[in-house]
């Protein structure tokens, strides 16, 4: 027998979810939100937040969660492609982080997301590198500096420069990529 989520439990798990965004969003810090402030902002009771949740650490999880997962996904679909198509669902990924910028960039503050992204992307160098056609070259710059040069360039785009569009930015990481 397969458990089923009460549409009730998912709808109000997304409302607390957004409520605490929406604060981060607003400049609150994690240590600043009572389960007063956030319930009120969720249109809920107290007694409701706990039958959730334990405290809005434990909201933060799983909310961070929520997004790592859905980033995950899409990098390590990156991962298995290794034709023409790459560029496209680079963008694709690029695209999905501009969708979220305001959630990442409001959690980022927790170091899990960009600490998540770097792992992800260092792991995706490391695959790509040890599948690739070039298997005698030499390796220049070490997968972790990559890595890392690749989510600064990602957080710097999330944050001030959003005058490029996602295939700018997936041409220029894909350039990088290739040295």
């Amino acid at each position: 027998m397969t458990f089923k989520e009460d549409p009730r439990t998912f709808h109000t798990q997304k409302m607390l979810k957004e409520a605490l965004l929406t604060l981060l969003q607003e400049g609150h810090s994690l240590h600043q939100i009572s389960i007063h402030k956030l319930t009120q902002r969720a249109d809920l009771n107290r007694t409701t937040f706990y039958l959730h949740y334990q405290n809005i650490n434990e909201l933060k999880e799983h909310l961070t969660n929520d997004i790592l997962q859905v980033l995950t996904d899409k990098i390590e679909n990156l991962t298995s492609i290794f034709d023409r198509n790459r560029k496209e669902h680079l963008i694709q990924l690029l695209d999905y982080l501009l969708e979220q910028r305001n959630h990442i960039l409001a959690l980022v503050q927790f170091e899990e997301i960009e600490k998540h992204l770097l792992w992800l992307m260092k792991d995706l160098i490391v695959i790509r590198r040890n599948e690739s056609k070039n298997i005698g070259r030499k390796v220049i710059v070490n997968p972790d500096v990559k890595a890392a040069s690749i989510i600064g360039i990602i957080m710097w785009w999330l944050k001030d420069g959003l005058h490029l569009d996602s295939t700018y930015i997936a041409e220029q990481i894909n350039l990088m990529y290739r040295s």
